[in-house]
This record gives C-alpha cells, sequence and structure tokens, in this order.
C-alpha cells in the first residue's frame, strides 16, 4: 500500500528528476516467417511485426496517461535476420526495408534486430549478410544492426572483427551527408544478451518465447538528487542511497512491463535496470559520479565511483523486478550525456579512460564520434580491445562509434535528439593493421571451461 509520502516522492520523482519509462520493446519471432523467396519472407516479416505490434503505440500512451509516468520510446526487436535469409543472403536487405516499412506503419522510433551472431565462426551467408549492413542503413530510417563477434565461451572471432572494421567505414560513407549518422544505428557486442530492449543493440533471441514485453527504466536524474540530499555521507551510505532509490524506480518498470504485457498479449519478459542518460541538463550518468565526489568525470577515482554507481543500482534494482534482464548497469555513451560531452570538450575524458570505465558498467564504448580519417584496422582493433574485456569479464561489451566523414579532432558533431552531440575524439595513432589481419580466432579463456 502507498502512503502519501510514497506518493508526493513518485510525482517529484517524475517531474523534477527525468524519471521515466526509457523503452517498452515488444521482441517478435520472425521464424515463422520464413518462405521460399527473400520476397515472400519479406512480405511475411512486415504482416507479422505490424499485426503483432499494431497496438504498442496506443498502449504504451495509455499507460503513461493511467500511471502518470511517460514511456519516451516505443521500439520492435526480432529475431536476428541472417537467421531467417540464410537460403538466400542477397535478399537481406528487402526484409531490412520491410521492418523499416513496418516501424513507419507502427509509429515506432526505432527497430532492432538486422543483425547477425557470428563469435565463434561465419559461414557465407553471414558474410553475406554482414556486407548488406552499410547499404541497408543508409537506405532506411528505423532499422538498426548488430553483430555480435564473441563471447566468453567461443572467444573472439577476428575475422569478423576485421569485417565489423570495414563495414563501420563504409555505414559512415554511406551516410557521409548526415555526418555517417548510420553508424549510430550499428553495434557490435562480445556477450550479446537476447532480452536487450534498448537500441541500437536489440534483438530478439532464439530462445525468447514468440512475443515478449521487455522494459528499460531510467532515472539517472533520480539517482543524483538522491545523493544531492546526503552530501557528506561516507560511501557505504552513499551506495546504501542508491540501492534504495534504484529499488523504487526498478519497481515502477516492473509495474508497467507487466500490465503492457498483458494488453498486448504477449509475454513479460524482463526489466533492464540501466540507468540510460540523455543529453538533456539533469539526466547525466557522468553527473552522479561527480556528485560523489568527482571533480570532472574522466579523472582519477571516475572507474572506482562507476563501479559503485553500478553494483548499488543492480543490487537495490533486483529486488523490485521478479525478472531482470537486458544490460542492467550504468550507461556511459558520450553523445547522449552532457556531462560526458563537457568532460570530453575540456580534453579530462578519452577513450582509454572510457575503456577502462567498460570493465565496471554497461556496456561500452558507446556514441564516440572520431575522426573520419580513422583507418578501418583501428577500428577493429578499438572492437577487440573491448571484445576482450567482455570475454576476461564475462560480461556483455559493445562498441558504436562513429568515424565523421571529413572531420577530425577539434571539430564536433550534431546528431539531434536523444543521440546529442559530441566533440570529435582523438583515436591512438599507432598501426594495428598486422594484429587485426592475421585473422583467426582468440582463444576463450581458461575460465570457459567450466562444465
Amino acid at each position: 500500500m502507498f502512503n502519501q509520502l510514497d506518493v508526493l516522492e513518485t510525482i517529484d520523482m517524475i517531474e523534477r528528476e527525468h524519471l521515466d519509462i526509457r523503452t517498452i520493446t515488444m521482441g517478435i519471432s520472425l521464424l515463422p516467417c520464413v518462405r521460399g523467396s527473400g520476397k515472400e519472407t519479406a512480405q511475411a516479416v512486415y504482416d507479422t511485426v505490424c499485426e503483432k505490434a499494431k497496438d504498442i503505440v496506443r498502449v504504451a500512451g495509455q499507460l503513461a496517461g493511467e500511471y502518470g509516468i511517460p514511456i519516451v520510446n516505443k521500439r520492435v526487436s526480432v529475431t536476428p535476420v541472417s537467421l531467417i535469409c540464410a537460403a538466400f543472403p542477397q535478399d537481406a536487405p528487402l526484409i531490412g526495408r520491410a521492418l523499416d516499412r513496418a516501424a513507419d506503419e507502427l509509429g515506432i522510433d526505432f527497430l532492432g534486430g538486422y543483425s547477425a551472431l557470428v563469435h565463434k565462426g561465419m559461414a557465407d551467408y553471414e558474410e553475406a549478410f554482414i556486407r548488406s549492413i552499410p547499404e541497408l542503413l543508409a537506405s532506411t530510417e528505423r532499422v538498426c544492426s548488430s553483430v555480435n563477434i564473441g563471447s566468453s565461451k567461443s572467444g573472439i572471432n577476428m575475422d569478423a572483427v576485421r569485417l565489423m572494421g570495414e563495414v563501420v567505414k563504409q555505414t559512415a560513407e554511406r551516410t557521409k551527408d548526415r555526418d555517417g549518422l548510420g553508424c549510430a544505428k550499428l553495434v557490435v557486442f562480445a556477450n550479446a544478451v537476447e532480452d536487450n530492449p534498448f537500441m541500437a543493440g536489440a534483438f530478439h533471441g532464439v530462445g525468447e518465447s514468440g512475443t515478449v514485453i521487455n522494459v528499460g527504466v531510467s532515472g539517472p536524474g533520480v539517482v543524483k538528487h538522491a545523493l544531492e540530499n546526503i552530501p557528506d555521507a561516507n560511501l557505504n551510505d552513499a551506495a546504501e542511497m542508491i540501492k534504495r532509490t534504484a529499488f523504487k524506480i526498478t519497481r515502477a518498470g516492473q509495474l508497467i512491463a507487466k500490465e503492457a504485457a498483458k494488453r498486448l498479449n504477449a509475454e513479460f519478459g524482463i526489466v533492464d535496470l540501466s540507468l540510460a542518460p540523455t543529453p538533456v541538463m539533469g539526466d547525466s550518468v557522468a553527473h552522479i559520479l561527480e556528485e560523489l565526489g568527482l571533480e570532472c568525470v574522466g579523472g582519477h577515482g571516475t572507474t572506482a565511483a562507476l563501479a559503485m554507481l553500478n553494483d548499488a543500482v543492480k543490487k537495490g534494482g533486483v529486488m523490485a523486478s521478479s525478472h531482470v534482464g537486458g544490460l542492467s548497469g550504468a550507461f556511459i555513451p558520450v553523445s547522449e550525456d552532457i556531462g560526458m560531452i563537457e568532460a570530453a570538450q575540456k580534453g579530462l575524458l578519452h577513450i582509454d579512460k572510457l575503456e577502462a570505465m567498460t570493465a565496471v558498467c554497461s556496456v561500452g564504448l558507446d556514441m564516440i564520434a572520431i575522426p573520419g580519417k580513422t583507418p578501418a584496422t583501428t577500428i577493429a582493433a578499438i572492437i577487440a580491445d573491448e571484445a576482450a574485456i567482455g570475454m576476461i569479464n564475462n560480461k556483455t561489451t559493445a562498441v558504436r562509434v562513429i568515424p565523421v566523414p571529413g572531420k577530425d579532432v577539434g571539430d564536433s558533431v550534431e546528431f539531434g535528439g536523444l543521440l546529442g552531440r559530441a566533440p570529435i575524439m582523438p583515436v591512438n595513432p599507432t598501426d594495428s593493421s598486422r594484429f587485426v589481419l592475421r585473422g583467426g580466432r582468440i582463444p576463450a579463456p581458461i575460465h570457459s571451461n567450466k562444465n
């Protein structure tokens, strides 16, 4: 039973502290859509997505009105498309464009799942599919793509890593009229999860039910405000405050997720505990870390503060939901977090520090603008480094970098909306090509042998 104080506290979280349901994402299996040709499969995909998700925007609006909690994004994720077009990989773009039409018809913001899973090996049809990604992202508005190139059980597929370095560069070039915006819809994973509600990396795993609702709740501003009330507390008490706040935030997500699943005739999947920032002032993960005592995010102590934040969010959130999943942690996307943007502009936050931070948070090197002249092999090496952190630490890591055509360090880029803006960050100029071009597979770590 809620008392009056609980009600007033929740209203304050929503009105002043940016509490929201960041996304309701419906996962849809496309396996029943496979037909004898790419054209027939594309039509079946379009029909299925439009039918299954036809009410997602309406229901989200209803729930936001009834419970008074803003629901920012309505999204769909689907079975990795490379699996359903294996017999006709040349027709993968037909399916991708059908998904884009469905997303437009539904009025959702993004649709994830133009994806491939090649963490141990890469069949011919998968390579052909991956090579179609740049053209597809350049010719669609709402479809997002991801590729899983490594895991703690299988190691890192360096042939796929090399290919993804090339794909990122090609995607940037094909969308150079939009400052490489296509790369904002492309994520390279290690240990990708099957129930991630956040874009651009969401896809619907083959181990999932036919139709599932996953919800991502976000409240960096709520956490920061809670810490502002205890400015002189030690870190034990700060962690306890974060735990309690995460519990309240996640409880709201559990309520919305279960009710959405019921109304949409889908199964309740998970609540993702991630603190996902936006470029809006008061909605920054970086500012939480600074509230803990850092002069500026990126300084010494940043990784320790982030580790504490991430752990406390998980401890508080896991008690508030019957099913916690997705990525669940604190996101550090540079262009989407006003505090990260400010630190990068001051030259106090660098890619090397961000890489260290990804060892203790969710998910990886995210929304980082780099010089357009950066070689594909250097991008591949960045991907390999991040995948190694995920592989060794048995966690999900990812890379979403944007080599902005025609721009260099000192310039900046404006993507708009939730994608924000970013300064072009410097990249280590050393040559990694000989390492990347060796190919093969980096073996899985010894702790992978747990059977």
